[in-house]
Formats: structure tokens, C-alpha cells, sequence
């Protein structure tokens, strides 16, 4: 990963050390290995954002932060990777991470149909998918963190490949356009 782009991206956190949400935080805001940009802090952001986008609700963010602040990894990163559950996202992985918890134990027998939106008011078809989703018991509660587990494995190897491919590669450059030294 390039750091120059990513450095023009994130934001910077020297704005921030005034505004009184950060003051609030306190000194554990402004760790240094929350900020800083090297491979194994921003894989960790990644692998945290990942696990943390298929907690239910408006709490995956929060606990991005919070498991970015804990183990001291990249908190932006953390925080910018768990949006890739939005509405149009959640419903196929949670379908993923139950098909992960039948192959682990076995399908559920209580299951009902997925509810189809025709002829419903958003309202009713709310209800209809918690009804279903509840329906699913078991096999998703096993299959949510496998797949949480899953996903954060596979973007942390990804980052640490896609970095140290990126290193090869400018390594590689810079040595073919540096002038042969003359003896």
C-alpha cells in the first residue's frame, strides 16, 4: 500500500488533539500506533474493520474504535474498513455466515423462507426479516463470528501480501532507474 496516498486520505490527528470529544477520550486517543502508517498497523486496522462490520446494528464503528484502541492498530483504517456492510451488504453475508454455521452444525430445522418484499409496507417487511432472521437461530449465531473470523484473516494475509508486493515493486523500480556507478 502506498503510504504517501493513504497519508493524503486519513486525517490528521494534530487537528484533532483540541476538539473536546478527543480531549474527552483522553491520552489512549492519541497513541502513536493508532496513527502511524506501517504494515502491520494498518493490517490490523483491516482485520479489526472486517471482524467488527458484521457486529449487528450502528455498533460496528464503535467497536472498530474500540478494538483499534485496544490492540493498537490503525483506528481510521478501522473505522473506514467496517463500512462494507451497508443495507445492500448485510443480507448476502449473513446468508454466508449461515451457510458457514449449517456446514459446522447441520441445518436448522425451525428455518422459514427469507420474506419477499411484494405486497408489504416497509414496516411489515422489517418484521417479516427479524422474524426470519430469528428463524435461523443457531447455525447464524455459529456462522457470524466464523465468518467475522474469516473475513479479518483474509484481509489481514491480503494487506501484508498487497504491502510487501508494493515494496518488491518500488524496490525494483528504484534500482532500474539509478545510474550504474562507473569504476
Amino acid at each position: 500500500m502506498p503510504r504517501r496516498w493513504l497519508k493524503s486520505v486519513l486525517p490528521d490527528v494534530e487537528k484533532y488533539r483540541d476538539h473536546s470529544i478527543a480531549r474527552f477520550l483522553g491520552p489512549s486517543f492519541f497513541h502513536p500506533a493508532l496513527w502511524h502508517l506501517n504494515r502491520r498497523s494498518v493490517a490490523g486496522g483491516v482485520a479489526l474493520g472486517l471482524f467488527c462490520g458484521l457486529i449487528p446494528g450502528p455498533l460496528q464503528m464503535f467497536g472498530g474504535a474500540l478494538g483499534a484502541i485496544w490492540f493498537k492498530r490503525n483506528l481510521p483504517v478501522a473505522l473506514v474498513t467496517t463500512l462494507y456492510t451497508n443495507p445492500l451488504t448485510i443480507i448476502p453475508l449473513y446468508l454466508v455466515a449461515y451457510q458457514l454455521g449449517t456446514l459446522v452444525l447441520g441445518p436448522s430445522a425451525d428455518a422459514i423462507t427469507p420474506p419477499s418484499y411484494s405486497g408489504m409496507t416497509p414496516v411489515q417487511w422489517a418484521e417479516a426479516l427479524g422474524e426470519w432472521a430469528a428463524s435461523l437461530g443457531k447455525p447464524l449465531l455459529i456462522g457470524v463470528p466464523l465468518l467475522a473470523i474469516l473475513l479479518a484473516s483474509v484481509g489481514y494475509a491480503a494487506v501484508h501480501v498487497g504491502w510487501g508486493l508494493y515494496l518488491r515493486w518500488a524496490w525494483s523500480r528504484r534500482r532500474a532507474t539509478r545510474r550504474p556507478v562507473a569504476r
